[in-house]
């Protein structure tokens, strides 16, 4: 593709990160909204199937500068790794180091399950004018009792609906044993613990108080999606967020949580592109 790219050194308060900024070539129009990419879970910033650096480069020969980092502990940043619940400080550097790096003055966050997450509680944490956008793949909500409601209803009311479910439990195989994993997931749905904010709470909060515009996009194969759905749907702290305005729903057919096939990939990228163009 018709891009550069460059490594940049983000420095923050106690911490090093490595990243790349993924540029269009030169001579070719810059557009006024750039994107850091908040990688999620145990990866660096090339990403499951090289899927970031895919986006990175179709953004960037679409006028979007792009910044994928690597968190401490990951990939060639040096450090302890940091949970996503603490990433706030790592996300406004690498905003910090982008639009200093690049000539906008506003930027959109994209990030996919746990990075989903950060990116929201970086916007609770520091409601960051220059954010205009917040593009959120598979969000990450998960708690005992959201995971057990989620394979209730989208695992054991499947099974239950399968012959083969009956034959083996009428046979004394599996069957019987997916009963009493659904009766523990049932007494799981029933015990909630309340901590005095938890982060599925301070996302609510971000998402509620988020003034630009919000990409949701969900896998239809993903737990973690199906999660996220269910939970919000069930969370006076979420209730109607989905349906805010500013927010723009896609849910990929068949997709699981990282996107592995290139049609599914190539679906995402497209959402981004229309998303950014909408807003340019």
């Amino acid at each position: 593709m018709n891009v550069q790219e460059q490594p940049i050194h983000i420095a923050g308060d106690g911490f090093d990160m490595l990243g790349i900024l993924t540029l269009p070539a030169p001579g070719m129009p810059m557009r006024r909204i750039g994107v850091v990419v908040v990688v999620g879970g145990a990866q660096y910033r090339v990403g499951s199937h090289r899927q970031f650096v895919r986006l990175a480069r179709r953004l960037a020969a679409a006028g979007h500068p792009v910044l994928r980092f690597d968190l401490p502990g990951m990939g060639d940043s040096p450090g302890e790794p940091v949970p996503f619940e603490n990433t706030a400080p790592h996300v406004a550097a690498a905003v910090e180091a982008m639009l200093r790096a690049a000539p906008v003055r506003h930027a959109v966050l994209w990030g996919l399950c746990d990075g989903a997450s950060a990116s929201l509680l970086y916007m609770q944490a520091t409601q960051d004018p220059r954010m205009t956008g917040l593009a959120l793949l598979n969000p990450w909500v998960r708690s005992e009792a959201g995971l057990a409601r989620a394979r209730v209803k989208h695992y054991y009311r499947q099974r239950l609906l399968e012959p083969d479910f009956w034959r083996k439990l009428a046979s004394g195989g599996v069957g019987l044993a997916a009963l009493r994993g659904a009766w523990n997931n049932l007494r799981a749905m029933r015990h909630t613990v309340a901590p005095s904010l938890s982060f599925q709470e301070r996302m609510a909060h971000a998402w509620q108080a988020f003034e630009g515009k919000t990409l949701l996009i969900l896998s239809e194969r993903d737990l973690t999606a199906q999660e996220f759905v269910e939970y919000t749907a069930t969370q006076p702290a979420w209730s109607h967020a989905l349906q805010r305005p500013g927010v723009s729903r896609h849910d990929i057919a068949g997709a699981d949580h990282t996107f592995s096939q290139p049609a599914w990939q190539l679906q995402v990228e497209d959402l981004t592109l229309a998303w950014l163009g909408a807003m340019a």
